[in-house]
């Protein structure tokens, strides 16, 4: 067991696979995935950690019953900026020398938001309707950062979330799942900060332009909407800030 949670550890994707038995058996509860060896290879790169800045750790010693270890740990991954921790166990089974059966369970614990420490595994979407690993989930982030940045939607004013999931290939389930449950967002919040950052980029000291116009041109619909997002942001209001661009 220690080799196998090692070869994580090191993210040394073969000496990983090396340790399946042939007729390996892999429960995702989170993901409801059942997987056997020929699965194992995709699905193992996909779920090691691959950033200096994400980890596996141990929370637990490994406590073994006969032919069967249970394990605890933690991973964390990357997902658009901030780190996401996902707590896990394992009842890894043995059967000549190799690893012949796993459970895995896993919760998301926001451990850098309000309220850290408590899951949100009560109010997430079953995990079978989401179909996401934790890396798969950082995919996703970087994938709806790269649309925004790309295509800009957050200027239309009607955007919403159907339109969001149709441009980037997933559902709106998942997208919403990462921005409530993992980045503590709702999707309008989340548009509304890409809208409001467009804006700040475009901001001059000396604009011409109206407040309002900007506002309304960098996507907004309404003016309360983007007052109290500005101010949510920056700690300043409108005038404020623009006082402060003006000083030497």
């Amino acid at each position: 067991m220690q080799r196998y949670h090692d070869s994580w550890k090191r993210r040394d994707l073969d000496a990983a696979l090396a340790l399946y038995h042939p007729e390996v058996e892999y429960n995702d509860y989170f993901q409801n995935r059942r997987m056997g060896l020929a699965d194992l290879r995709e699905y193992v790169s996909q779920t090691m950690p691959s950033r200096p800045d994400e980890f596996l750790d141990h929370i637990d010693r490994i406590r073994v019953d006969g032919d069967t270890a249970f394990i605890q740990y933690r991973t964390a991954i990357t997902l658009s900026g901030r780190l996401a921790v996902f707590h896990s166990s394992e009842a890894i089974s043995v059967r000549d020398g190799l690893i012949w059966r796993i459970n895995e369970y896993a919760t998301l614990v926001r451990e850098d938001a309000p309220g850290a420490g408590r899951t949100a595994a009560d109010s997430r979407p079953p995990a079978s309707r989401l179909g996401l690993s934790p890396r798969q989930l950082s995919q996703l982030a970087g994938d709806l950062e790269e649309y925004f940045h790309k295509a800009q939607p957050y200027l239309a004013p009607d955007l919403d979330l159907s339109q969001v999931a149709g441009a980037t290939g997933y559902t709106r389930n998942q997208i919403s799942y990462l921005l409530n449950q993992v980045m503590g967002l709702s999707f309008y919040q989340y548009v509304n900060q890409k809208r409001l950052q467009h804006l700040l980029e475009q901001l001059r000291p000396a604009t011409s332009a109206r407040i309002d116009e900007l506002a309304f041109s960098a996507g907004f619909n309404s003016l309360s909407a983007f007052y109290r997002c500005f101010r949510q942001q920056t700690g300043l209001s409108p005038r404020e800030y623009l006082k402060r661009m003006e000083t030497p």
